[in-house]
This record gives C-alpha cells, structure tokens and sequence, in this order.
C-alpha cells in the first residue's frame, strides 16, 4: 500500500501536482467526477488527461497477466511491473487481470471444485481477486495492496477498506463463498484454457491477446517501454512525445 502510495505520488509529483492527503478516492477514480479531482487537488492534471484522451485515436495497447495469487514470480511482477506501468500509461493501456495459472479444476456435478499449485490458501486469494475486480474499479489498487502485503489473505480486508470504504469486505466473501465467485473462478478457468499457445508458467502475459517469448522477456524486462512502443498513435509526454511548454515572455521592448 504504502509502495503504491509512494509510485502515485512520484507520478503526479512529475506533473507539478499539488496532493491532498484528505483525499478519499482511489486514484483509478480520481478524475472520474469534478469533485474528487478537486479534493484530490489534480483538478489540473485531470483536465490535461482529459483532452490528451480526446486526442487519442488509436486503441490502447491491451495487457493481460494470468497469474497465481501467491506465486511469488507473480507477485514481483504485478508489484514491481505491471500496476505502476498502468498507474502512469493508463491513457494507452488496459490490463486485464486473470487469477487462475497451474489450477486444476474440477466439477463435482454441483460446482466447480479448485486444486490450486499453492494449496487452499491460493484458491481463497485467488477467489477473492476475482470476486473484487467483479465488484469495484478500484481492483487493481486493492490487489497491488494484498500482493504487496507480507499476508495476501489476511491484508484483503484492510486493503479494501483503504481504496473502497464504501465495499463490505463481508459482500466480498460473500461471492467468494457463493455461485458467483464459483462462476468467476471457471470464467477464468476456461480463458486459462484457452490460450494459444497453452500457458507454461506464471506469469504468463499476453499483449494485445499474443504471447510469444519476446514479449514476455520485453515485458518482464520494462512493460513500460514495450507499452510506450506499441502503442500506434501519438505518444503521451510520459512516453517522451511531444512536450508541450507552458511558459510565455512578454519581452521588454
């Protein structure tokens, strides 16, 4: 948490942004309406990001991870990698996130039954994982809290109370426990399955749905190189595009 606090703040510092720490929004939702940006003090930036959006026409470069929640290889990368890259290219990219990796499963004639490569515990994270992108935007800030934490289930709880106080943890487990969560949990199943080429090993990261060794090396390596020069239409200033300059003289004459 207090990583991905520290990543957000560098990123907005670079833009000259003043933080508020009464903000209580999660930073995917900080330009989502007039009033957050303006609590959140990027009211500024909001409105930069905004028509930089509008001047994109090329589709965003789309990031998929599939991924073990206790994997320790997973973790790095969606710690180290993947949630900062998207935090500052977020304007071109997507990432999908796809808790499931070595899983077996099977189906007892009522639900699906998970073997996970970890143990039990594998399966609650990776349940849970589903379950909170099914149920709030501010999924990926809560999963980079609990695979950040030290104890990935026990840090779910807290970490949903930081980026979504408004989120009962209690609905969380709710799903986890019931029909849906059993239903998310084979989605990601059969989208595990349906690789192509079959997955070797966690992580496994598609872009743009490919995944071939270069891209995987490249992505490990810096996602955000890979993502700054894949995406085929203008490249934002945090890619190295175009700067634009704000300064203006008026001369003395």
């Amino acid at each position: 948490m207090k990583v991905l606090l520290l990543v957000v703040l560098t990123v907005w510092s670079n833009f000259g942004c003043g933080f508020s720490y009464s903000c209580s929004h999660s930073p995917s939702t900080w330009c989502s309406s007039l009033n957050s940006a303006i609590e959140c003090g990027v009211l500024k930036q909001c409105l930069e990001t905004n028509f930089t959006r509008s001047r994109q026409t090329e589709d965003p470069v789309h990031v998929a991870l599939y991924y073990e929640s206790l994997c320790p290889g997973c973790r790095n990368f969606l710690v180290g990698m993947l949630v900062p890259t998207w935090i500052m290219l977020q304007d071109i990219m997507d990432v999908s996130l796809v808790p499931f990796g070595n899983a077996v499963e099977k189906f007892d004639g009522k639900k699906y039954i998970f073997e996970c490569q970890h143990g039990d515990e594998e399966c609650l994270g990776n349940m849970i994982e589903a379950c909170l992108m099914n149920m709030t935007e501010a999924a990926p800030e809560i999963i980079f809290c609990m695979e950040s934490s030290p104890n990935v289930i026990k840090s779910a709880q807290a970490c949903t109370s930081v980026y979504h106080p408004d989120l009962s943890f209690d609905s969380v487990m709710k799903c986890v426990k019931g029909d849906l969560g059993n239903q998310l949990m084979h989605q990601n199943a059969m989208k595990t399955k349906a690789l192509n080429p079959p997955h070797q090993y966690v992580p496994w990261i598609t872009i743009n749905g490919v995944h071939t060794e270069d891209l995987q090396n490249k992505a490990m390596a810096s996602l955000y190189t890979l993502v700054c020069s894949m995406y085929k239409g203008t490249k934002p200033e945090v890619c190295g595009g175009a700067q634009r300059h704000y300064r203006s003289y008026c001369r003395n004459e």
